[in-house]
C-alpha cells in the first residue's frame, strides 16, 4: 500500500503539560512520518470554522472554548494507511475506553481533553490538511 496523508492536532491540554515530544514520539513509533508541523494558538474564527460540522451540537461552544484555550501543534502526517494508523495509536475518544498503548489512555485527561484530534478519512485528512497547511509547508 502506498504513503497516505492524515492531519493531527495535538491539543491545549497536552501543550499545557509539555506533551507535544511524547505525542510525536508515539505517533512515529506508530509507523507515522510528521511531515509538516507547527504550533498555533487558534483563532476563535479558525476553531469556529475548523469544527463548523457541530456547530448544532451541544458540545460546539466547549469545544471552540477548548482549543484556543492554548497552544496547538497541527501537524501533517505521512505513512502506510495513515488515517488509519494514526487512529489507532489515537486510542478511543472517551479515555477510559482507550487500549492500553494508546495516546489517549496513556496521556489524555478526560473525554474533553483527550490530547489529540485526528482525522477520521483520506477525505476530510486532505479538507483539514488544507485548512492549516499551504502546499509548501508540507516538505515530507
Amino acid at each position: 500500500m502506498a504513503a497516505t496523508r492524515t492531519f493531527s492536532i495535538i491539543k491545549p491540554d497536552a501543550t499545557r503539560r509539555n506533551l507535544t515530544g511524547a505525542v510525536t514520539k508515539m505517533l512515529e513509533e506508530a509507523g507515522l512520518r510528521v511531515v509538516a508541523s507547527k504550533r498555533i494558538h487558534m483563532t476563535r474564527e479558525q476553531a469556529e470554522g475548523f469544527y463548523g460540522v457541530h456547530r448544532e451540537r451541544p458540545f460546539f461552544n466547549d469545544l471552540v472554548e477548548f482549543m484556543i484555550s492554548g497552544p496547538v501543534v497541527v501537524q501533517v502526517l505521512e505513512g502506510e494507511d495513515a488515517v488509519t494508523r494514526n487512529r489507532d495509536i489515537m486510542g478511543a475518544t472517551n479515555p477510559a475506553n482507550a487500549e492500553p498503548g494508546t495516546i489517549r489512555k496513556e496521556l489524555a485527561e478526560s473525554i474533553e481533553a483527550n490530547t489529540v484530534h485526528g482525522s477520521d478519512s483520506e477525505e476530510n485528512a486532505k479538507i483539514e490538511i488544507d485548512f492549516f497547511f499551504k502546499p509548501e509547508e508540507i516538505v515530507g
